[in-house]
Parts: C-alpha cells; sequence; structure tokens
C-alpha cells in the first residue's frame, strides 16, 4: 500500500519502489490484482457482526462470550480463536469490572469483647533484644 501511495503523490518508479522496500515487481503486481478468498469475505462479515455485538452490550462480552452469542444468533458455527483474532485486529477488549474487597471495615469498638479479662502489657526490650 504505501508503494502505491508514494507512486500515486510523488510519481516514483515501480520498479525502484519495489527494489527498495525489498519486494519483487512481480509480488507487488500479483499483490495489487488478487482478489478477497472466501475467508477473507467471511472474516469481513464477522468483524461487522462482533462490532455491532460489542456495541450492543457496551463491550462487556469477552471473545467466549462473544463466540457463544454470534454461534446462537447465525446460522454459521465459529471457533473461538478466530473471533479472538479478530478482536484483537479490531482492537476490542472486554470491560472487566473491579474486584470488591471481601472484609468490612470496622472500628475498634465494634471487635471482639474481653470475655477471658486478659491484661495486655507492652513489654520492653534492650538493645540486645533481650527484656528489660
Amino acid at each position: 500500500m504505501a508503494i502505491q501511495e508514494i507512486y500515486d503523490e510523488q510519481g516514483c518508479s515501480i520498479s525502484e519502489l519495489c527494489r527498495f522496500a525489498g519486494i519483487s515487481r512481480s509480488a507487488y503486481y500479483k499483490w495489487l490484482n488478487r482478489k478477497p478468498s472466501e475467508n477473507e469475505k467471511f472474516n469481513q462479515k464477522l468483524c461487522v457482526l462482533i462490532r455491532d455485538a460489542y456495541e450492543e452490550k457496551s463491550g462487556i462480552l469477552g471473545y467466549r462470550q462473544m463466540t457463544i452469542k454470534l454461534n446462537r444468533e447465525n446460522e454459521f458455527q465459529v471457533n473461538a480463536k478466530r473471533i479472538l483474532r479478530l478482536m484483537r485486529i479490531l482492537h476490542l477488549k472486554s470491560v472487566c469490572r473491579r474486584r470488591r474487597r471481601n472484609y468490612v471495615k470496622s472500628t475498634p469498638e465494634v471487635t471482639a469483647e474481653n470475655i477471658l479479662n486478659r491484661e495486655f502489657h507492652a513489654e520492653r526490650f534492650g538493645e540486645n533484644g533481650l527484656r528489660m
């Protein structure tokens, strides 16, 4: 595509541009005149469906749920790896919810009562780590 753009804008010769890019001229023309395969056409159709489903669910669906949704709603079966690859190409990622903390904040008055009536005293340690 870069060769084609430079050729259109600046008018440099195709053979010089191909030599600079390190590809043969025949490979450039083969690429230029190629027709999309059935797989590429199907992938383009899938990309549209993936983007629509992604926007419909506000980006919540990851590739696994996206695969399930597309396979249920359409008459084809698609592998999850294909959906993952296409979602990466489209730069689509699922929105992950934040983890909730699993503890309850409490004040010291609400903690446990001193049922055993234990008395706790602070102990002093000297420089060598022994009790004083």
